[in-house]
């Protein structure tokens, strides 16, 4: 018995998902630019069409992880690149049927992709060391630029020339992507959803405000740092004032004047 195809229009008359060939050649034939494929279920039908947008099925997966990154750049405009004392920081959770576990860590001048990237990275790297990696696992981020690069195929098309876009140009985050495809490669049955930042989503809420934390943490230790540096500078202020003080209160002055006269008697200025 032939398996059952699911036939996805991307581009075509009427976009959609068709049980049959001869629906979908009616949306497609004759039409330019046409896009459609076939897919042995409904839900990579749906990513093939929207990849950012598919809902979650109804099902249950064994893991569920949300990640997310961000960077501060106070005082910058838009446009412009991220300074080297803008925090930055990434995060995750995971859920793994009702055991959660959740890390974050940031850095000093690194951009908001960067943190996105490396916020899935490290929750892959994760469940790769838990020997988790084979589990049906649900991925929800709300980053399009991390979750283009994987649902539509481009992390591969960079790979293969050598990490550098279609107009030879090398990508950026080079290094993070480089560890997410070798993680990627592990996970059989993972699979990736879009969910809209600063929402109702509780597990994106949940990392958005954690990473957050972090980057506060980061910039209140940069303050503490300074305050203790400039703490220590006027310190030795006081200290080197100090030590002129007691070095004067060596000096006799009465018998310095006296030696001087007697130099200078000696030298015949004074007879």
């Amino acid at each position: 018995m032939a398996k059952k195809k699911y036939y996805a229009v991307k581009k075509g008359r009427k976009p959609g998902i068709y049980n049959s060939w001869a629906e979908t050649q009616k949306q497609v034939s004759g039409f330019s630019g046409a896009q459609f494929k076939s897919f042995s279920t409904k839900e990579k039908a749906q990513l093939f069409i929207k990849p950012n947008d598919s809902k979650r099925p109804n099902k249950i997966s064994e893991i569920i992880i949300y990640t997310d990154g961000g960077s501060r750049n106070h005082g910058n405009k838009l446009g412009q690149h991220v300074k080297s004392n803008d925090s930055a920081a990434w995060a995750y959770l995971i859920n793994n049927n009702g055991q959660k576990y959740s890390n974050s860590a940031g850095e000093f001048g690194a951009t908001n992709n960067k943190m996105e990237v490396l916020g899935l990275v490290n929750a892959l790297d994760y469940l790769n060391k838990k020997d988790l990696n084979n589990c049906n696992i649900d991925a929800i981020l709300d980053s399009k630029y991390v979750l283009n690069a994987i649902n539509n195929k481009w992390i591969y098309g960079w790979k293969k020339r050598g990490w550098r876009k279609s107009n030879g140009e090398v990508i950026k985050n080079k290094t993070e992507f480089i560890e997410l495809d070798s993680l990627l490669s592990k996970f059989p049955n993972i699979h990736f959803y879009w969910t809209k930042g600063h929402s109702n989503d509780e597990g994106n809420n949940f990392v958005d405000h954690l990473l957050n934390k972090t980057m506060d943490d980061l910039e209140n230790g940069k303050k503490m740092n300074l305050k203790q540096l400039n703490e220590n500078k006027t310190s030795d202020t006081i200290k080197s004032k100090n030590k002129m003080k007691n070095t004067d209160n060596y000096i006799d002055k009465e018998k310095s004047v006296n030696n001087i006269e007697n130099n200078l008697k000696q030298m015949g200025f004074f007879s």
